[in-house]
């Protein structure tokens, strides 16, 4: 056992909004610890920072996708990244967080040592040296998705003689003015390119090989600015970000157990924005709203731009890429100076880091949730996936509180190692569920990296934040699962009650 005390208490990895949300948290709810963010890239924001797409916005509101510490007090609530880089800029710079974070270091390995009860981390910095940390307690904030690579469909350009970008490696500077252009894909992205780009460009089609449910709503919360005029800004916050949690709960188990009423609804908006005589078949798609995350369309913008005949939706196979656009299967031809491949993000579990264990590599697809935070039998460690059916937020924010009680109950007892421990008998008899009940292409083709849930708390990646809430602020932390222990002779303990229980 080490008698020096770790580099730091708690490294983060990550500064985008899971990372600063973790560091507000222990700024305010554990200011005995000593923290550290690191984060790969020079700038702040994570994906609000790495894309540079035209048009990249929020697609929840930002009532919800901010913090619950930090009112949102912008006039719109559907908002664009240098609104939201503004927030975690703010919030960074006030809270005294900017001197913790060290940007340009990519975490590349992580291992957890029981004998002086700390992650021995390596990490790669911009000019390809390596450096080394030791913190007792490690968070991932490093998202979802491989920043490295996007989804590749594995399209052949053929004889495609124009520009190929993904939305994810974004060009600087690109002249679009007066360019035939087409989008492949039908998520939020798509949605997001298409009314945007349609303002300059000559022409965009959103090419999409199956529907999206979409939604209108209006980019500005009425509500919220007026609460805002009349209240005082963190109460009329905190009542906007009650209804809106409210609303989106209230929508996800409507479309769930009445679709055909939901469906109705979106048609009857659509109709509006588009006229009676619009195409159903290209918003119809072939499951119901919510088995997938909706797409919202912010004031109608990619309906106006395609009323005005600067856009449209075709639905459709591609052939071939031929010189100077894209041929469908039915003969269509569609011209396009630029084709923009939005076909999606690749999952990525942990950051890529090859995370072990006194030595051992932990496999996070063997491993199950614990309380949406932890993973079964792996030390000092929490993580972040937000919600697929509210903002992503929201699961910071409980995770980053409840983190910071088992930090706060560690000081306390002098206990140096928390280990949710799952028994192989109990493990035995857990009943497994669908990690994620989505049918979205990007979920399904990464549900095998991973890590396990169950159909009952707390060994579950849940998606009820309003319940999710109340278990993480209310349940005890000692619950017979999360077990604490010390270094050296004390932290067999775990590994004990493993081997007894075989």
């Amino acid at each position: 056992m080490s008698a020096t005390p770790p580099d730091f208490d708690v490294l983060i990895v990550g500064a985008g909004i899971s990372g600063i949300g973790m560091a507000a948290h222990m700024e305010m709810k554990a200011p005995h610890h000593s923290y550290a963010i690191v984060e790969r890239r020079d700038n702040l924001g994570g994906t609000w920072d790495l894309f540079r797409y035209p048009g990249i916005r929020s697609d929840s509101d930002m009532h919800t996708l901010g913090f619950d510490f930090e009112p949102w007090r912008h006039e719109k609530s559907i908002a664009d990244a240098p609104a939201i880089l503004d927030y975690l800029n703010r919030i960074v710079d006030e809270r005294g967080i900017r001197q913790h974070i060290r940007f340009g270091h990519k975490v590349v390995r992580a291992d957890f040592r029981h004998d002086d009860a700390r992650w021995h981390v390596a990490m790669e910095r911009a000019d390809g040296t390596t450096a080394h940390l030791t913190a007792n307690f490690l968070y991932l904030g490093a998202g979802y998705y491989d920043y490295d690579e996007a989804y590749d469909p594995g399209f052949d350009l053929g004889e495609f003689d124009g520009q190929v970008l993904h939305p994810q490696f974004w060009p600087e500077n690109l002249d679009y003015r007066d360019k035939h252009v087409v989008v492949i894909g039908s998520g939020a992205t798509a949605v997001t390119i298409v009314p945007s780009m349609a303002r300059e460009a000559a022409h965009v089609t959103m090419l999409q090989r199956t529907p999206t449910w979409m939604f209108t709503r209006p980019a500005k919360d009425g509500i919220a600015n007026f609460l805002r005029k009349i209240l005082p800004e963190k109460l009329a916050y905190r009542l906007t970000r009650f209804k809106n949690i409210k609303m989106q709960d209230f929508s996800f188990k409507l479309a769930r157990d009445n679709p055909q009423k939901v469906k109705d609804a979106l048609y009857k908006k659509i109709e509006q924005a588009l006229g009676p005589d619009y195409d159903k078949a290209s918003f119809t798609p072939p499951y119901n709203p919510w088995e997938q995350r909706l797409c919202l369309v912010p004031d109608q913008d990619l309906f106006t731009a395609m009323k005005a005949g600067r856009a449209d939706v075709v639905t459709g196979h591609i052939a071939k890429f031929e010189k100077g656009g894209v041929r469908l299967t039915d003969g269509t031809f569609l011209p396009a100076d630029i084709v923009v491949t939005a076909t999606g993000l690749k999952l990525a579990v942990a950051g890529k880091i090859d995370v072990r264990v006194d030595g051992e590599p932990v496999a996070f697809n063997q491993r199950f949730y614990y309380k949406g935070c932890m993973f079964s039998n792996l030390p000092n460690l929490a993580v972040v996936f937000g919600y697929l059916n509210a903002s992503w937020t929201l699961r910071a924010d409980i995770n980053s509180d409840y983190v910071c009680r088992v930090l706060e109950h560690m000081r306390k007892t002098g206990t140096t190692i928390a280990t949710p421990v799952l028994t192989p008998a109990a493990e035995a008899a857990i009943t497994e569920d669908d990690v994620f009940d989505f049918s979205s292409g990007y979920i399904q083709r990464g549900k095998h990296i991973m890590p396990r849930n169950s159909v009952s708390y707390p060994w579950r990646l849940n998606q009820e934040y309003v319940l999710d809430r109340k278990r993480m602020k209310n349940d005890p932390l000692t619950d017979g699962i999360l077990t604490f222990t010390r270094a050296g002779a004390n932290a067999q303990a775990a590994g004990e009650q493993l081997e007894a229980a075989e």
